[in-house]
């Protein structure tokens, strides 16, 4: 059998194979050829994008539980279901990676005037109307019963 010789790729020329090759260099124990720097960096990287993908998971949250709860009459199943699908991607997040559940409450802390400034614009209302502070915690957040 002809095993073809894959020659080393670099990080800039194919992402996909690169990653690949440091996989097997990885699992043949070939440490000295490993791209440590790139690899160091994506494995930073990797942490960053999912916390942003909690804070941007959150933001949507609370943006849909404040025009549930100052526009009541405009709530609609359409609005329950972003609900819903942002506390089950949150939920499965915290689920891969536990250690971002400690970091919920500062999270959604920092994100809530992004949130409120989309609650705004999406409802028409002035933002003065809507708490200047975040007005859920962590238990409603997360509360798959919880719609004000």
């Amino acid at each position: 059998m002809n095993r073809q010789m894959v020659l080393p790729v670099g990080y800039e020329d194919d992402f996909v194979l690169w990653i690949e090759q440091q996989a097997n260099l990885l699992n043949a124990r070939q440490f000295e050829q490993l791209d440590i720097h790139h690899l160091t960096e994506e494995l930073k990287a990797m942490v960053g994008h999912r916390r942003r993908e909690l804070g941007s998971r959150l933001e949507v949250l609370i943006m849909h539980l404040l025009k549930c709860q100052f526009q009541p009459s405009f709530k609609s199943s359409s609005w329950l279901n972003t609900i819903d699908q942002q506390r089950g991607e949150i939920a499965e997040l915290v689920r891969e990676s536990p250690s971002l559940a400690p970091t919920i409450a500062q999270v959604a802390r920092r994100r809530y005037a992004r949130a409120r400034r989309m609650a705004s614009r999406e409802t028409q209302l002035d933002r003065k109307e809507f708490p200047s502070e975040l007005p859920y915690s962590v238990q409603q957040l997360l509360d798959d019963d919880f719609v004000p």
